[in-house]
């Protein structure tokens, strides 16, 4: 009767021991569903912040589309203002080419003082002129540069040369007519500067050379 009192106890204690465990198990589990509703709750969006999310990207949106319809206001306003700049250009060459023209012209020795020569150069001056008047009124205007000073912006310095006339960096000479195209450079100046004559010390050439020769 013991043994069987003693094997009664034993399963009840099995029994208990299995409660405890389900029991604990079903613990576990509602942790952790409390845990995963925590987090849930914790990386959910609430609705005010949403709408501002929302607000932020479409005044990005608006500013974007903005920015793109200004540029593209301006890239039409240039190409209506400037469109002509490179036929322009190329139509500078005939500026040059009756400028060379003339410049062989009066240098020919056999043409010197002839009424040939004054009359084709009076008829080349009609042309420059001409030229000149119809780019006056497409806004194509060249650039006064002579006796002013040196501007990086309108002018490309080609040569120096000696002149104590002039103050240092004083457009002396003009080699090839710059332009502008209303507000914009067509074509810089191509121009000779002045600079101060520089003095060389006779005694000093003198020593350099004596020591060249020892």
């Amino acid at each position: 009767m013991d043994k069987e009192e003693q094997q009664h106890e034993t399963a009840e204690k099995k029994t208990s021991d299995n409660s405890s465990e389900i029991k604990t198990d079903k613990e576990n589990q509602n942790d952790t569903a409390a845990d995963q509703k925590e987090d849930g709750t914790e990386k959910e969006t609430s609705p005010e912040e949403r709408i501002k999310e929302l607000e932020d990207k479409l005044a990005r949106t608006f500013a974007e589309m903005e920015n793109q319809r200004r540029r593209f206001e301006r890239e039409k306003e240039d190409a209506f203002e400037y469109g002509g700049t490179s036929f322009a250009k190329e139509a500078l060459n005939l500026i040059d080419n009756l400028e060379r023209s003339r410049h062989v012209l009066k240098s020919d020795e056999k043409l010197k003082n002839s009424e040939a020569l004054t009359k084709t150069l009076d008829h080349l001056d009609i042309i420059y002129k001409d030229l000149l008047s119809i780019f006056s009124k497409n806004n194509i205007n060249p650039i006064d540069c002579l006796n002013k000073r040196l501007d990086p912006n309108f002018h490309q310095a080609m040569m120096e040369i000696e002149d104590d006339q002039k103050e240092p960096g004083t457009i002396v000479q003009e080699i090839q007519k710059g332009f502008t195209i209303k507000d914009r450079l067509l074509r810089p100046s191509l121009v000779g500067v002045s600079k101060k004559t520089e003095v060389i010390d006779k005694e000093s050439s003198e020593n350099k050379e004596n020591k060249e020769n020892n």
